[in-house]
Parts: C-alpha cells; sequence; structure tokens
C-alpha cells in the first residue's frame, strides 16, 4: 500500500510499504477514507521533535473495517469507522477512569513499528475499545465525513480544553491560538454554554471561522497588548475560563496573564520552547488553576458524536483544504507556511 512517510526535516514521502495484516485476535484492518495533518506534525516536519528515517506519520482518520480478528466482536468487515488519535485497551485502570491516553497497553498512530494515519490503510489494536461505529451513510456525505474526522483528534482536544478550564454558562471564555484546536475550543465553549467567548488571533479567515463557531469577540494583538485588550473587554479582571491551545512559552504566559482571580487555564497545546511560561507565585497568588494534557479523546467521542451527526455542532470549516495522498507533502509545506488551516487527506 501507499502511505506518508518521514525522513528528514521538510523531507516528506509517499511510497510503497507492506500493507498492515491482523497480527493479534483483537486487531482490525482499517481502509483509511480520510485522515488529515496535525498542527502537531509540523514539529516533527521542522525537525523540532526527532523521528527515525522511514518512520510512519499521521494519527487522525477514519475509514473501512476490511478485516477483523477473531476476538473482535464491536465492530465489522464494511462498517464505517472513526480512530482516536491513541489506541487503547478499554480496559486497564486508566481506561476505566476515562483517561484512554495513559493505557497501560496503549499506542500511538506513526509511533515506531505501528501503522499512521497518512495511508491506505491501518492495523488497528485492541479494536474493539478504540474504534467507534458511524452511520453508514456517512460515508457518502463529504461535509459530514469531514467533521466526523475532527472526533478523532481537534474536536475531542478543544473540548478537554474548555472542560479543564471550566467553560460553561455565565462565564466569559478566552482562547489563546487560532489553529484547529483553538478553533474547536471555541466551539466547545460555546456548546458547553459559555456567554462570552473571546478568540485571540491574528489570522482574519480563521477568526472568521472562530465568530462562526460561536466567538463573541476577537482580539488580533498579541502579548502585552494581547492581555490589555482582553482585561479592557472584561472589566480589568479577565476571563474566568482560557483556553491555551499553542504550546509556547509567549502563548502560556498571555494565558496566565488573561486569566482572572480564581480562574482556570484547560492547556492542550503542545508544550515547546525553552520554558514554561509559568510563574507559580503568581498563580498561587490569584488561585488560577491549571487543567489540560494530553485529551482522552476516546472517551469524549461518544459524547459529541451525537451532536455532529445531528448538526449540533459542525468542526468542518476547520479544514480549508484537501489533498489525495499523493499531495500530503504540499499539505505539510501549506501548513507550515501557514497558507492553509489544516489539511484533509481524501483517500
Amino acid at each position: 500500500m501507499r502511505a506518508t512517510t518521514i525522513h528528514a526535516p521538510f523531507d516528506m514521502r509517499v511510497e510503497d510499504v507492506p500493507d498492515p495484516v491482523v497480527r493479534n485476535p483483537g486487531d482490525a484492518v482499517v481502509r483509511v477514507l480520510r485522515s488529515c495533518i496535525c498542527g502537531s506534525d509540523l514539529w516533527a516536519y521542522r525537525g523540532e521533535s526527532a523521528r527515525q528515517p522511514g518512520q510512519r506519520i499521521g494519527h487522525e482518520f477514519l475509514g473501512i473495517v476490511e478485516e477483523t480478528g477473531a476476538e473482535v466482536t464491536g465492530v465489522g468487515r464494511g462498517d464505517l469507522v472513526v480512530a482516536p488519535f491513541m489506541w487503547s485497551d478499554g480496559v486497564c485502570d486508566y481506561c476505566r477512569e476515562g483517561l484512554t491516553t495513559s493505557c497501560e497497553h496503549g499506542g500511538f498512530w506513526g509511533s515506531v513499528g505501528s501503522d499512521g494515519g497518512q495511508g491506505e490503510a491501518v492495523r488497528v489494536p485492541f479494536a474493539d475499545a478504540t474504534l467507534v461505529a458511524l452511520p453508514a451513510e456517512a460515508a457518502s456525505d463529504d461535509r459530514l465525513l469531514a467533521a466526523l474526522l475532527t472526533l478523532s483528534d481537534v474536536m475531542g482536544t478543544g473540548h478537554h480544553a474548555a472542560l479543564g478550564a471550566g467553560a460553561r454558562a455565565g462565564v466569559t471564555v478566552a482562547v489563546v491560538g487560532d489553529g484547529a484546536v483553538g478553533l474547536c475550543g471555541v466551539l466547545a465553549a460555546k456548546r458547553l454554554g459559555a456567554d462570552r467567548i473571546i478568540a485571540l488571533g491574528r489570522h482574519e479567515a480563521r477568526t472568521d471561522i472562530a465568530r462562526r463557531f460561536g466567538a463573541t469577540d476577537v482580539v488580533a494583538e498579541r502579548g502585552d497588548a494581547a492581555v490589555d485588550a482582553v482585561r479592557e473587554l472584561t472589566r480589568g479582571q479577565g476571563a474566568h475560563a482560557v483556553v491555551e491551545a499553542v504550546g509556547t512559552e509567549q502563548s502560556m504566559r498571555t494565558a496566565v496573564s488573561i486569566t482572572r482571580d480564581g480562574g482556570a487555564i484547560g492547556f492542550v497545546g503542545v508544550p515547546h520552547g525553552s520554558g514554561t511560561g509559568l510563574d507559580l507565585s503568581v498563580m498561587f497568588d490569584r488561585n488560577i488553576a491549571l487543567r489540560g494534557g494530553v485529551a482522552p479523546v476516546r472517551t469524549y467521542i461518544p459524547e459529541l458524536l451525537p451532536d455532529v451527526l445531528d448538526g449540533t455542532i459542525d468542526p468542518s470549516p476547520v479544514f480549508d483544504l484537501t489533498v489525495g495522498l499523493e499531495g500530503v507533502p504540499d499539505g505539510y509545506k501549506a501548513m507550515d507556511e501557514r497558507t492553509a488551516l489544516k489539511v484533509m487527506v481524501a483517500n
């Protein structure tokens, strides 16, 4: 089959690799219909996170089950399914507590020795616990497929951040970051009932989506100017709930500075940079809570799926460029150069 591999910084290739096969009784093989490129993939693309030459890549996909192991009972051949960005066994202590990303037997698509989502097919361990079945008719609806694909990562991750920040009716939410996760954080905050949502972002095409998703205000400034602007919008107090969806030292400093005393930050931006941006004495003095981390999206899919299916939420606009599998290297270039927000790969 064909699959995307990374060989060095800025060296993405689509190559012939061995077809996936069932190795264990709990495995399934899924033929990929839609996958996508994640902002976190760009750290490998830019050489800021290590990869072995020829390693697979991609962790967001949905597709059709083609084969199952003898112990798989929850999905069958021909089923349309979505996969969260990590597989999990569903039975360990962490899985039972909902923290599927800490599964004792879990793993990440594209890790050494595993298939990546940016390919024609994927072997899925623990298929019953990992995969979520979707309505068969969705396979012929391109918009719905795009919306469902976000459940593999960015919509669930935005939801995780909004929950961690405490988004709810009666509070003001601020979202730091105008990438796909930040925009999904806006949508998640709106879904959770937030009355006011302030989106921080400088790119008009992205902030237009933020407004469509429920943002009531947009702050285009950065750094101290952004802090001043948010404070001005909130009677000098800041936001009760802040979503941090970037992961840099500057973005975390901004998040802390715009959080209201007694508020909380939900952080889901993959940390990168020389420092954390956190001053614990400031957070202590102002009673600011910090929650978040790697989002257990498998736990959230059953909650979010009905709202996607009935149109209550539609995260599909985060995809603004679609390529075929052979066009994945161009998709990485477009996202790296910020000419695309999020690239979908249609097989």
